[in-house]
């Protein structure tokens, strides 16, 4: 569904362009200082981020790199990893290292990455210490809530107790608070806060979900929002980057889509984000296109070639009229 440019957003492009630049110059100067050069701060901070040439970060690098945009999240990731490494500095040269609280959110629409980002997490944090295990337990409200009074506390507090030494990542946390004062959820989210209480830096807690419901959920308790001091946004995958990852999960399965299939890929992309009236679900959409996809193609390629194996080349070719919309 096409939205025009409301007054509001005219508003804003009008305060954007009154607004000075928000760019900062950092100027390099050679040592005889006869020669200078300008960066932006995004390429500043992109040269200091890559300065780690060994070490468990490498890793963690390199699994950051094969995912596509997220630039932010990718800045925000190195922002943490650099605050435990100077801690582990600290603690050495017997300095305070208090320890920090790294409960989070994670608000955008689907398949944006969010459950691949807290895995890395997870293991960032069992690598650099911080948790024990590095385990990431994934649940939605009907784990959490149960249908008799006691039921729930009992069942978030095992499923609290299972997540200590890595990360507990609630999918649509704001579902906890949809059934209003009397409903089982809010008995999830009382014993959720007194859990972080209780097994302080002993387990990760991410909440995730849709943005304006999330920050309406955070809203039903004035203590949540200070509990969760990282705030992640995952902003929505742009046509480009979305053929990208559809280019990367053929490949892993050893597909390749011609020419003429990306241009029809591409086409239904901008489609579906335009006219789509549910909200756009990203790599899951492009997922559920490719697989779909390879059905289609494998009935094509068994009505073609019914008496014997087609070759290499056609059992990995996807072509235009195997992708469809959904």
């Amino acid at each position: 569904m096409n939205v025009k440019a409301s007054k509001p957003d005219v508003r804003e492009a009008t305060a954007t362009q009154k607004r000075p630049s928000r760019q900062i110059n950092v100027i390099l100067r050679n040592a005889d200082d006869s020669a200078a050069s300008t960066i932006s701060a995004t390429d500043a901070v992109t040269a200091l981020r890559s300065l780690p040439q060994n070490g468990p970060w490498t890793e963690w690098q390199k699994e950051l790199d094969r995912m596509v945009g997220l630039d932010n999240i990718k800045e925000l990731v190195y922002e943490i990893y650099a605050l435990l490494q100077v801690m582990q500095y600290r603690s050495e040269a017997s300095l305070q290292a208090q320890a920090h609280v790294y409960h989070m959110i994670f608000k955008g629409n689907p398949g944006t990455g969010k459950t691949t980002v807290a895995r890395l997490l997870a293991k960032l944090f069992q690598g650099m210490g911080l948790l024990a295990k590095g385990h990431l337990i994934e649940v939605e409200r009907a784990d959490l809530v149960g249908e008799y009074i006691g039921h729930t506390a009992q069942k978030t507090r095992e499923l609290v107790k299972k997540s200590l030494g890595g990360i507990l990542f609630i999918d649509e946390a704001y579902s906890l608070a949809r059934g209003g004062e009397k409903d089982f959820g809010k008995e999830a989210i009382d014993t959720l806060v007194k859990a972080m209480e209780d097994y302080k830096n002993q387990f990760v807690l991410i909440l995730a979900g849709y943005t304006l419901e999330i920050e309406s959920f955070l809203m039903t308790n004035p203590g949540l929002p200070s509990r969760f001091p990282i705030q992640m946004e995952f902003p929505d995958y742009s046509v480009d980057q979305l053929v990208q990852i559809a280019e990367s999960m053929t490949k892993e399965r050893d597909y390749t889509l011609l020419p003429q299939t990306l241009f029809k890929l591409r086409q239904l992309l901008m489609q579906e984000k335009t006219e789509s009236i549910y909200d756009f679900s990203n790599a899951r959409y492009v997922r559920n296109v490719l697989e779909r996809a390879i059905r289609y193609q494998a009935v094509r390629l068994l009505s073609q070639h019914p008496s014997g194996s087609p070759g290499r080349q056609e059992l990995m070719a996807l072509r235009p009229e195997d992708v469809r919309s959904l």
